[in-house]
């Protein structure tokens, strides 16, 4: 994400002008955009001129500046783009004024973006300009037989490709450079800045041997990481020991992992976790809460009146926040942000039991 302005509109409300530069940003913004914010940016719209409403064309698309109040935001994560809908309160033609509008966003447009932001929203926006320096990174994880690429975004790691050839003994068996070279081509493709190679066994270290021979130009790209299981569970694992932060300085979702697994194990053991709102409310109004966990679909929810909670989720967070806890905004993208979702959307790691 680049920041090229910042000021202040009407009645206190802050002026980010932003250029979001990836996807990882087009997410971002689906979390931090609200109804009732104002959204200006170019766009085309459907007009209908006199004469076209005599002959009932529809229209013909015309480039205009919009300022929208905002009724809803999509995030079209397989479209690439955000959807920003609203009506139109300033418009470069004062005929369209009123209208309902949707401004498609993109990678590298420009919008302008008015409103008051929370604390949470703010930190967001700085940690995707923060991620901006950072390297892209792959996580591919091998077994016997099997291999399987994922991608690490902001709001999760995706499935990029996986293989199967049956290798070892038996009638449909394949030598296992063959699953290597499949493996190779993929990273190859996908052209990464770094690639962290993990699995069980020693499968991981012979297709590290097979694409430092035969795939030179990776060879230096590519750190070699021991875990128990491939797919899914191995990437788990890659980033609960912090091996995508030896390249890149802090994930996002890397810290997910580890704190949901703290509060798991808290929550097994009867120790300092609490979860669902009441509870969660109730801890920080004791000041109990350490770090507070909550889910970023649900919070957008919350805070858009359209959630069941009979709590004040920024209350919850600003009294965490006024007494020295922390706030994190799970991804309800990646697996952490499922569990979280499972608990009620929030929770809290204590730093001392309630009873």
């Amino acid at each position: 994400m680049r920041i090229s302005e910042r000021g202040y509109g009407e009645e206190g409300r802050e002026r980010l002008t932003l250029v979001p530069e990836n996807v990882d940003d087009l997410w971002h913004l689906a979390h931090v955009l609200e109804p009732g914010d104002l959204v200006e940016g170019d766009t085309t719209r459907r007009i209908q001129r006199n004469d076209d409403q005599m002959r009932d064309t529809g229209g013909q698309r015309e480039h205009v500046f919009v300022t929208l109040e905002v009724d809803d935001v999509e995030f079209a994560r397989f479209a690439n783009r955000l959807r920003v809908s609203g009506v139109i309160v300033a418009c470069s033609r004062e005929d369209q004024l009123n209208a309902h509008h949707t401004i498609n966003v993109e990678e590298h447009d420009e919008i302008t973006v008015e409103k008051h932001f929370m604390p949470d929203q703010t930190e967001r926006l700085e940690e995707a300009t923060e991620a901006a320096e950072n390297p892209d990174v792959a996580i591919a994880t091998v077994e016997e037989g099997a291999a399987y690429v994922h991608t690490v975004q902001q709001y999760g790691t995706e499935e990029y490709a996986s293989f199967t050839k049956p290798t070892g003994k038996g009638e449909f068996s394949r030598p296992r450079e063959e699953l290597f070279a499949e493996l190779a081509e993929a990273l190859s493709h996908l052209d990464a800045d770094a690639v962290i190679l993990a699995g069980p066994g020693f499968t991981k270290n012979d297709a590290h041997d097979y694409i430092t021979e035969e795939y030179r130009d990776l060879s230096d790209s590519i750190s070699v990481v021991d875990t128990s299981a491939a797919g899914d569970r191995g990437v788990h694992e890659v980033l609960k020991r912090g091996a995508v932060d030896e390249v890149q300085k802090e994930t996002r979702i890397s810290r997910e992992a580890n704190l949901i697994d703290d509060l798991t194990e808290n929550i097994a053991t009867g120790a300092k976790a609490t979860y669902g709102p009441e509870d969660v409310a109730e801890a920080a109004e004791f000041g109990a809460v350490e770090t507070l966990l909550v889910v970023d679909e649900r919070l957008r929810t919350e805070r858009q009146g359209e959630g069941d909670w009979e709590i004040d989720v920024n209350d919850v967070i600003e009294s965490v926040e006024r007494q020295g806890g922390d706030v994190v905004v799970f991804s309800a993208e990646f697996a952490p942000g499922e569990q979280l979702s499972n608990l009620g959307g929030i929770a809290a790691i204590l730093r001392y039991r309630l009873q």
